[in-house]
């Protein structure tokens, strides 16, 4: 169990060390693996780099808190129902990532612009529901529904969902969709992209470059950075 939440922690560093950090707000979750029911999640109330081994909770797929003393989040049910539509994932994560939340106001689709958009070339879902807060067990529901068999989606003028079978996937994701909204942004700034990927070689080039030994890399060289 500790070196769950010592992960879990890891996981949060990355996140506000790579500018998804907004105060207290964002969390990131990790299915238990012998209690597929239930999972380890950041508290309320601190920053997503203040996540300790003393602090996480454990709550269950009905988004109640099972063990912990710290505060629940009201957006549990984000990592609740994606999780119980998705038994083959284990990690969740949602952050106000600030490209991310800008690119979704302009109402256009994901570009191959740069690498990091490849990875996004078999589609990018759009949550416009609602922009409020996902609150309740039905609202949920609708996220984990739109998300479908995707590891991404954008929260329309409110952030990111991402799911993955490893915590380690989830991070590289939300770090790769934040990166690859900020390219087409600046893009965009510049009078529109002209010129982007082939769609086929997006996808072919997002398919090899995805791999577990990337994503463990990456999180574990930003672990190391965050702890300079």
């Amino acid at each position: 169990m500790n070196s769950l939440k010592r992960l879990l922690a890891d996981a949060g560093r990355v996140l506000a060390h790579e500018g998804q950090g907004d105060y207290v707000a964002g969390h990131v979750s990790l299915r238990l693996p012998d209690q597929p029911g239930r999972f380890l999640m950041k508290p309320a109330g601190i920053g997503l780099e203040e996540m300790t081994e003393d602090n996480i909770i454990t709550v269950d797929l009905e988004g109640n808190k099972v063990e912990g003393d710290a505060g629940r989040h009201n957006e549990v049910f984000i990592h609740s129902e994606v999780l119980r539509a998705r038994p083959d994932c284990v990690a969740v994560v949602h952050t106000h990532a600030p490209y991310a939340v800008a690119f979704s106001s302009l109402g256009k689709p994901l570009l191959a612009v740069s690498n990091d958009g490849a990875f996004f070339a078999n589609g990018l879902p759009v949550f416009d529901e609602t922009t409020e807060l996902i609150i309740t067990k039905k609202r949920g529901a609708a996220v984990a529904r739109k998300l479908g068999k995707y590891g991404a989606l954008l929260l329309r003028n409110h952030g990111i969902v991402t799911t993955a079978t490893s915590v380690e996937e989830a991070i590289w994701l939300a770090l790769k969709l934040n990166q690859a909204c900020h390219m087409q942004l600046m893009a965009e700034w510049a009078g529109g992209p002209k010129l982007v990927g082939d769609p086929d070689q997006a996808r072919t080039k997002g398919a090899y470059a995805s791999r577990p030994d990337i994503h463990t890399g990456v999180f574990q060289y930003v672990v190391r950075r965050s702890r300079e």
